[in-house]
């Protein structure tokens, strides 16, 4: 069984990858679900300045290795039945705990879209839209104190993602082929 985790900056189409990989017999871990639960838990907004401040206290509380730490469980038991497809690696640390625990088992598939291609689809998204100031500062955010650049820059395999959904479905494909 492989663990495959999608990684890439916000907008780039992570989700649409890992729903791809869903739709061909993966099973689904999003590391942001815990986020989300925790903002509802809470009784709070669901919106960016929320969010952040969430993560950064499961990072302060869990390590920076948090999301994957607290997945862990869920993770091995999925795997018992099936592959499973991590949507949102976030950190450096988060990749070295899974390529630690799951070895040759562990592949990162990096999502790439320019800056000005997120930038418009984060202010477009229907769920947890951003602005365009939103969207930069969560790059930033992302790449300064979250470590994202680390686990793109390892990922085994690259999705260009500038054009059509289905061409990134083809692209996707090309990579669940090359996984088997």
């Amino acid at each position: 069984m492989k663990v495959v985790s999608i990684v890439g900056m916000a907008g780039s189409g992570k989700s649409e990858v890992a729903k791809i990989f869903e739709n061909n017999g993966f099973a689904k871990v999003r590391f942001g679900d815990i986020t989300d639960r925790e903002i509802a838990e809470r009784g709070l907004e669901l919106n960016e300045k929320n969010e952040r401040h969430v993560r950064q206290q499961l990072r302060k509380e869990h390590g920076m290795s948090a999301y994957a730490k607290l997945s862990l469980s869920k993770i091995d038991h999925l795997l018992k039945s099936a592959d499973v497809v991590v949507d949102g690696l976030y950190s450096w640390e988060e990749y070295t705990l899974l390529k630690s625990r799951y070895g040759d088992h562990f592949a990162v598939v990096a999502v790439w879209a320019s800056p000005q291609t997120r930038y418009q689809r984060l202010r477009k998204r229907l769920v947890r839209p951003l602005t365009a100031e939103e969207a930069v500062s969560r790059d930033i955010a992302e790449i300064e104190d979250i470590n994202k650049g680390g686990p793109i820059a390892m990922s085994d395999f690259i999705i260009i993602n500038e054009s059509s959904l289905e061409a990134l479905e083809r692209e996707t494909k090309g990579v669940l082929a090359a996984l088997k």
